[in-house]
């Protein structure tokens, strides 16, 4: 029985010539130093002056040569007794690797911009009150100092924001965590704290916490015991601003009578100022608004960090920037705690 021929598949970037025994071969791949090697040569005219330019051996020069003559499969001098002879490919070949020369050094120049963030591109995440009074600000700033960097802007809880920086959906993102439920940051990702912030009780100023001018006075574990039989507003269960108002009122020895949630700050505000209960946000989540006094909690861990976090792959030059800027961003929301308008 005659045997039948092997089946010869073909792909893109192979060739579709086999070696004696059926081994496929890789179709060409041009190396960027001989280019370079044979561009000397044709400036210089000789394989002795073009390694003194290049600070090679003769031998090293005529041996890149050869080597590109087998990878393009043409005879690229005319070797001579007194000297070499380019031959038309050659002239033709040193032309086009001008061109691809030229690219391959804009890229090296757009890694090295990339590198150091001047260009490119920055995904950024954050949360909601950091994406209200936070990023406005640091975005401006961004580019103002670096227009050829492209910016994005996503938003989600820190466990969402996590889980995009993991999936490379993002580059950086802003998140929290507060001192009463320390949340470790991932493994593998960078992370710098930006600021921590106060918390705030606050209390309509018909209430005996916001009367008589008090509001620059810290709220402590003792006054905030007498807390126990009032209505409170936290935001949705799970979360750890909820878990935080558990832990510092149970530190104060009762259990809040949680009426009302709201994940928005805002929202927060117009049930105190309806006089609908007290409420403990932080810092960057109090405004002044009419009807609400707000005071500073001063207890044991009583307080939010606000970090950068970073993946891996983020440009060290667009790292630094994004979080030179949110500090900046930081610094200009750093104005004492006022009570607002009553």
């Amino acid at each position: 029985m005659r045997r039948r021929p092997p089946i010869r598949k073909t792909c893109p970037g192979w060739r579709s010539d086999a070696g004696p025994r059926g081994v496929w071969l890789a179709s060409t791949v041009l190396n960027p130093i001989q280019l370079q090697t044979l561009q000397m040569v044709l400036r210089t005219g000789s394989f002795s002056e073009a390694a003194r330019e290049l600070g090679y051996t003769a031998s090293a020069v005529s041996q890149q040569i050869s080597a590109l003559e087998r990878a393009t499969r043409t005879p690229l001098f005319e070797r001579e007794a007194h000297g070499v002879q380019p031959t038309p490919a050659a002239a033709w070949l040193g032309e086009r690797a001008d061109q691809a020369l030229g690219q391959l050094r804009a890229l090296e120049d757009d890694l090295a911009l990339r590198q150091n963030g001047t260009i490119g591109r920055l995904r950024l995440g954050s949360f909601p009150s950091a994406s209200e009074r936070l990023l406005p600000l640091a975005v401006s700033h961004l580019r103002r100092t670096h227009p050829g960097l492209a910016i994005s802007l996503d938003e989600g809880e820190p466990t969402e924001l996590f889980a995009k920086l993991a999936s490379r959906e993002l580059d950086a993102a802003v998140i929290y965590r507060y001192g009463q439920v320390p949340t470790p940051i991932p493994t593998g990702l960078r992370a710098e704290r930006l600021f921590r912030e106060s918390l705030v009780l606050l209390a309509p100023p018909r209430h005996r916490l916001g009367g008589g001018g008090r509001s620059e006075e810290p709220v402590g574990e003792e006054e905030l015991a007498r807390l126990g039989g009032e209505s409170w507003i936290s935001t949705g269960p799970g979360t750890s601003g909820a878990s935080t108002l558990r832990r510092l009122c149970a530190r104060a020895g009762f259990e809040p009578d949680i009426v009302h949630r709201s994940n928005n700050y805002t929202v927060v505000h117009g049930l105190v100022a309806a006089g609908l209960g007290l409420a403990i946000v932080p810092r960057l989540g109090h405004q002044a608004t009419r009807g609400v006094v707000g005071r500073r909690v001063e207890m044991e861990n009583a307080y939010r960090e606000v970090l950068a976090v970073g993946a891996p792959v983020v440009a060290d030059g667009a790292w630094s920037a994004a979080v030179s800027a949110l500090r900046l961003a930081a610094g200009d929301l750093a104005e004492p705690l006022t009570s607002g308008p009553q």
